[in-house]
């Protein structure tokens, strides 16, 4: 140990070694290593890019380095995932009702009409199983569909791109992302040092950067968020031809995202406010659906693109190829047991039927190693697929035996194939998996394409497709996460990066980080392309405006108006909306008419963060009382300050004053139900320049 830090060293570099009394090596080279080897002592040239056969072309899996990278990191952690740790898991159903029988053979894809099982797991990246709800964070989208064929595993996010090009860079990614191992803090977050470090020298991480720091990565509901496969995969038809796909989630309810305060607070009141949302959802018979929607394009199609489809950190536009919209999936069943079925299920991009295929993304092609070894250290068999939850639901037999784990006992002599000593042991089939045929050439080695080298012209264009209310959103989430930064050369390396997105985020980032001048900005391969805005990437404006999935909280005590408690709940419930009766007491309230109205929630646990827009009934000596209250003051006032609808009677005015609350039109008498009902439907966006400092 040196200077408090134990020091490793190269045996086979150290003429000093010596043999200790019990047989025992003593390795006495002080000092760093600077050279970056693999675990046998290999000098690794290139740590940037995978073995591929040619510049685009499918990743060798003679790559050694990649596979020992990964194993190593998919064995880090035992039992609970490594990323995507806390997760809820629904079961449910897809339904096809468009055929795509042109594309492919995949019976899940072309039969309209049949309703397939399936289990669905949206989850966070960084924290672990036991973290809060509602970071910033990515969401897992993972879909896994009992299809005729075999099981389809479909693994996506919310977001449509990825931080990365290679998956020779994901372990690094997530080491930098996750708690700092001298401190084991911050827990689920990216507002620290070696995230921070990592991306700013990470340029092809712009592009995702613009969407974490979005609205997307705070949604209000698991029920409002979309899902994307990410990746390119090939459709294959009967002819052998092959078209390239992209998948798309769409939620019926429309996106709907929190502000980062109420983000935090929400942690603070209902760290599993998400899983409690749509459990409850389900409880109640209000299922969360989304639309099932396909990109299809050729390979002549994507050489026109103004970027490579086989770059996961590029997206293709809804302007650029349409959505086709062929299906739905419903949600309509919670696990009997949270671990063994949402924390047992194991996805494998790797899980795919007969016409689905895939493409040569890189991060796609380690991704086709990584989760299977993972699913084999975190799950401890090979024998994973017995799990219920993992089994396929059509028939299934090969000769793979024995192993941890084995719940099956097959019989016979034969476990081999071919064979001509059963007649009945399972053989191949020429109706079985077929890959696309496609011809590769080139020189193999570790180069990432040319067509790769353009890292900001899509962040621009995201950055600029949002509304005005959403780019201070992202410039503010960009100057409060690089606030946390200890080191200023951090700070100033993500600022030059952001003069090549757009000057004008760049300087209100680099005024709200007090930076006494501005860096000169990064240098880049390509020079960035114009490209037109896209208004399907924005949050705000692909919000619906209902009450369909949403929750109203009414405050009530004592004396509250029992009529206009009655009219304003049945008109929330008419609407689409869940109401919820909050006071002071959890015994009850004792209202107008003398009669005991049941509360679903104490005022001091239960604050107006965990509502889409509050009503506030109560008579004046109550309101009175409330006023020196820390906890109605704050519910009143966080609900004016997360830019929610508000209803008030004479005692809720009482309650505004106290708060010292400015009335506007998202400020309503609680008599004007009708009113009310309108304005909760959105959020009061021109408020919030009045109540928080954005950059």
């Amino acid at each position: 140990m040196a200077d408090g830090k134990i020091v490793q060293s190269n045996l086979f570099a150290n003429n000093n070694a010596k043999l200790g009394s019990g047989g025992e090596i003593h390795q006495t080279v002080e000092g760093d290593h600077s050279t970056l080897t693999t675990n046998q002592g290999l000098a690794i040239s290139d740590n940037q890019n995978s073995l591929k056969a040619n510049p685009r072309g499918p990743t060798l899996l003679e790559d050694f380095i990649l596979r020992e990278k990964i194993t190593h990191f998919d064995h880090e952690r035992i039992p609970e995932r490594i990323v995507h740790a806390r997760g809820t898991g629904v079961h449910g159903y897809f339904e096809l009702t468009s055929s795509l029988k042109d594309y492919t053979t995949a019976k899940i894809l072309t039969e309209v009409g049949v309703q397939t099982p399936l289990f669905t797991r949206i989850s966070t990246v960084a924290g672990g199983s036991g973290s809060v709800d509602t970071p910033r964070d990515v969401r897992g989208f993972a879909v896994k569909f009992y299809t005729k064929e075999g099981n389809w595993d479909l693994v996506g996010n919310n977001i449509p791109v990825f931080f990365i090009q290679d998956a020779i860079k994901f372990p690094d990614l997530i080491h930098a992302v996750k708690m700092e191992p001298d401190r084991g803090f911050p827990q689920s977050a990216t507002a620290h040092d070696t995230f921070w470090d990592f991306i700013s020298l990470t340029p092809e991480s712009m592009h995702m950067v613009m969407w974490i720091m979005s609205d997307r990565t705070i949604p209000r509901s698991l029920r409002m968020i979309e899902g994307f496969g990410v990746h390119s995969f090939r459709l294959i038809n009967e002819q052998g031809d092959s078209t390239f796909v992209k998948f798309h989630w769409r939620p019926k309810l429309g996106l709907q995202s929190t502000i980062w305060d109420e983000a935090v607070k929400i942690a603070g009141a209902d760290q599993d406010f998400l899983r409690r949302e749509m459990f409850e959802a389900i409880e109640a018979g209000n299922y969360p659906e989304w639309e099932f929607a396909v990109q299809l394009f050729s390979q002549e199609e994507a050489d026109k693109f103004p970027f490579d489809h086989l770059d996961p950190t590029k997206l293709i536009t809804e302007e650029l190829v349409p959505l086709k919209v062929i299906g739905r999936m419903v949600l309509d069943q919670w696990p009997n047991n949270f671990f063994a079925e949402t924390e047992q299920v194991a996805f494998c991009p790797s899980h795919v039927v007969p016409g689905i295929d895939f493409s040569n993304d890189p991060l796609l092609q380690g991704r086709l190693f990584s989760y299977l070894d993972t699913q084999l250290s975190r799950l401890g068999s090979s024998n994973f697929h017995q799990i219920p939850i993992n089994a396929p639901k059509c028939p299934f037999a090969n000769h793979q035996r024995d192993g941890h784990m084995q719940m099956n006992q097959p019989t016979g002599r034969v476990a081999y194939e071919p064979n001509s000593l059963s007649e009945n042991s399972p053989r191949e089939s020429s109706n079985g998996f077929h890959s696309a045929t496609v011809n590769e050439s080139g020189d193999k080695g570790r180069i990432r394409p040319e067509s790769f080298a353009d890292h900001y012209s899509q962040a621009r264009q995201f950055f600029i497709s949002q509304n005005e209310y959403e780019q201070a959103h992202i410039a503010s989430a960009l100057a409060f996460e690089l606030s946390k930064v200890e080191y200023l050369h951090i700070r100033l390396a993500m600022v030059a990066h952001l003069l090549n997105i757009s000057e004008e985020l760049a300087n209100r980032v680099g005024n709200a980080l007090g930076l006494s001048e501005m860096p000169e900005a990064a240098k880049t391969v390509t020079k960035a392309q114009e490209m037109p805005p896209s208004p399907a990437l924005q949050s705000i404006g692909n919000m619906k405006e209902t009450l369909q999935g949403r929750c109203i909280g009414i405050l009530i005590a004592d004396g509250s108006d029992a009529t206009a408690i009655n009219n304003v709940k049945k008109a929330v419930v008419n609407a689409g909306a869940n109401a919820k009766l909050i006071g002071p007491k959890i015994g009850g309230a004792k209202l107008s008419d003398g009669a005991i109205q049941k509360i679903d929630g104490q005022l001091a646990g239960t604050p107006s963060v965990l509502f889409d827009a509050v009503v506030v009934i109560l008579s004046t000596d109550v309101a009175k009382q409330l006023s020196v209250e820390a906890a109605a003051i704050d519910f009143i006032r966080d609900a004016y300050g997360h830019l929610k609808a508000i209803a008030v009677d004479k005692g809720g005015e009482l309650l505004m004053k106290a708060a010292n609350l400015a009335s506007d039109k998202g400020v309503l008498n609680a008599l004007d139900v009708e009113a009310f009902i309108a304005q909760a439907k959105t959020r009061q966006w021109d408020r919030e320049k009045m109540v928080r400092t954005l950059a």
